[in-house]
This record gives C-alpha cells, sequence and structure tokens, in this order.
C-alpha cells in the first residue's frame, strides 16, 4: 500500500468531509423522536409477549407437576 503524508490525509478528509450533506436540526429531532417512540413501541411489545409467553410457560409447567 502507498503510503500517505499526514498534511496529504488531511486534505482527503476535508475534501471527503465537504462533500456529506448534513442533516438540519429539524430532520436530527424529528428523528431522534421517531427513534425514542418506537424504542417505547418495542419495549411495551416485548413487555407484553414476555408475559404472556411466561404466563403460559407457567401454566404448562403448573399442569405437569
Amino acid at each position: 500500500m502507498l503510503k500517505t503524508s499526514p498534511l496529504a490525509f488531511i486534505r482527503q478528509v476535508r475534501s471527503e468531509v465537504a462533500k456529506v450533506t448534513w442533516p438540519t436540526r429539524k430532520e436530527t429531532v424529528i428523528t431522534t423522536v421517531m427513534v425514542v417512540v418506537m424504542s417505547v413501541f418495542a419495549s411495551i411489545f416485548f413487555l407484553v409477549a414476555d408475559s404472556v409467553l411466561g404466563g403460559m410457560v407457567g401454566y404448562i409447567l403448573g399442569i405437569g407437576a
């Protein structure tokens, strides 16, 4: 592999960063809120699913004992 001088590396990094399309503050806030809401929904879903499956297993094991 070719070695790149530190100065050339920094120039390349600055060039690549200039190409990045950064989100606006509004887009960042909306996306963050959506992630939090979906996380809450997922946690509630898994809480309910775990409770139902745990109850079913407890019922099945209770009958067999």
